[in-house]
């Protein structure tokens, strides 16, 4: 048992030499998809793309809320088959509302997913050909901490920027 402990603990001292002279990088995703150029166009064309759909959901929830306003307003002087019409009415158009609302989230998160998955097919493209022309052993996308020695994400943005 004590020769296994001694043989993974030389194991250990031998390797460590040869992790030190690896060259690491770390790139920070979040970042790309904030601030390179071409997530920053996905996500201009992606609003654009809904923004028509985005002022009819606003239309929709001010008539509902105008409408709920009237309701409660007038209820008192309403006849009891008006206020159950209008409640059927305000109902109809607040399910239609959550309906169309829940579709238009789905829709954009699909687009959104799309257009930084082709972000994220250009981002690793630029890693690689970093890593190959800087001579990287590893580079990492997903790290609890990374020091700023080894962030490559601004060279990974400009070369984003470059590319076009």
């Amino acid at each position: 048992m004590l020769n296994k402990l001694f043989f993974f603990a030389l194991l250990g001292l031998i390797a460590l030499p040869a992790a030190a002279q690896s060259k690491i990088g770390f790139v920070n995703t979040e970042k790309i998809f904030r601030e390179a150029a071409p997530a920053v166009r996905a996500q201009k064309k992606i609003e654009k793309e809904f923004e028509k759909r985005d002022q009819d959901m606003q239309r929709m929830a001010k008539q509902l809320q105008t409408l709920q306003e009237s309701l409660e307003k007038n209820a008192v002087t309403m006849s009891e088959s008006d206020k159950r019409n209008k409640e059927r009415e305000l109902n109809d158009l607040n399910r239609d509302f959550q309906r169309k609302q829940r579709e238009f989230r789905e829709d954009l998160n699909q687009r959104r997913n799309e257009e930084l998955a082709a972000v994220l097919e250009r981002a690793n493209k630029a890693i690689k050909a970093i890593a190959e022309a800087e001579k990287y052993d590893v580079i990492m996308q997903e790290a609890v901490y990374a020091s700023p020695k080894i962030d490559i994400t601004d060279k990974v943005i400009k070369a984003l920027a470059d590319a076009k």
